[in-house]
């Protein structure tokens, strides 16, 4: 078994699907089957069953990618060592990003990152927040750029930005009461749903009798700007839109926001490639107010 055999297991377990692991390795099928029948010859072991679900390994299966894994991570280590004594930054970049962060603020500087530091390897997930919280509280990354507060979460934390929720219409709207349109409702975190519920009580905003759900904000923006309704929309999506904005405001003065946190741990800040995408996103953020 070689290290191109241990990287075959490694992406056969991640995508657990061959069709899937031979197009990640830039191989066919038939090579990675052929190559699997010919390490369990070696072991004298099945190492995995394949059905319509998938790959799944067996017993004997399991215990050999436990040394896989471990194989890999000394490996890491000592590739990361090594590169550490000669002042090189390498290793993995595991980070979950939220979907509007990902969209409207990270290109550029997951770019940066890459150009500055073309011998680290990145994993980035979007996802929504909810999602990407729950990966890096498991362990899965070793960032997580998130909206939302998350008060359960007691580390170590960077506010990157933090933007107002807005009512947004087409002109041709402008005059008209938001109760007698149609509402854009986009889907939304518990928290997100819970303050425009509030908003809506205090201001007496009734439910529409028309309502166009969305899955995503995108589709909200278009929606509202071809004429079909309303929408509740926080600013980091809204540079491109040529309608009426409006920050919301709650009955005591307060303005409704929205904040983006990068969470992370001590222990994965201490890591170069780690460090450096944190200093990265925090040059990256806007001015708060």
């Amino acid at each position: 078994m070689d290290t191109q055999d241990i990287q075959l297991l490694m992406t056969l377990h991640r995508t657990g699907n061959i069709t899937r692991a031979a197009e990640e390795l830039y191989t066919t099928q038939s090579s990675v089957s052929k190559r699997i029948r010919q390490l369990e010859k070696e072991l004298g072991i099945i190492l995995a069953l394949r059905s319509r679900q998938g790959i799944q390994f067996t017993p004997a299966g399991e215990i050999v990618l436990r040394h896989v894994k471990a194989i890999t991570r000394e490996l890491n280590t000592m590739n990361q060592e090594l590169n550490d004594a000669q002042g090189i930054i390498s290793g993995t970049l595991r980070v979950g990003v939220s979907i509007n962060y990902a969209m409207y603020r990270l290109p550029p500087l997951l770019r940066r990152y890459q150009e500055q530091y073309p011998l680290v390897h990145t994993q980035t997930l979007i996802e929504v927040s909810q999602k990407i919280f729950s990966m890096f509280i498991a362990g899965k990354m070793e960032l997580a750029v998130v909206r939302g507060e998350y008060s359960d979460w007691d580390g170590p934390r960077i506010l990157l930005d933090r933007e107002p929720v807005c009512i947004i219409t087409c002109r041709e709207h402008k005059q008209i009461p938001l109760g007698a349109l149609p509402q854009v409702i986009r889907k939304a975190d518990l928290e997100m749903e819970r303050d425009t519920a509030l908003w809506r009580r205090e201001n007496k905003i009734p439910t529409a009798q028309n309502q166009i759900f969305v899955n995503n904000t995108a589709t909200c923006i278009e929606m509202v700007r071809q004429g079909v309704g309303w929408g509740i929309v926080p600013a980091i999506c809204l540079a491109h839109f040529d309608g009426c904005v409006h920050p919301m405001y709650f009955a005591d003065g307060r303005p409704l926001v929205r904040s983006t946190y990068l969470l992370y741990t001590e222990q994965s800040a201490a890591l170069p490639q780690i460090r450096a995408f944190i200093t990265l996103l925090e040059q990256g953020k806007p001015q708060l107010p």
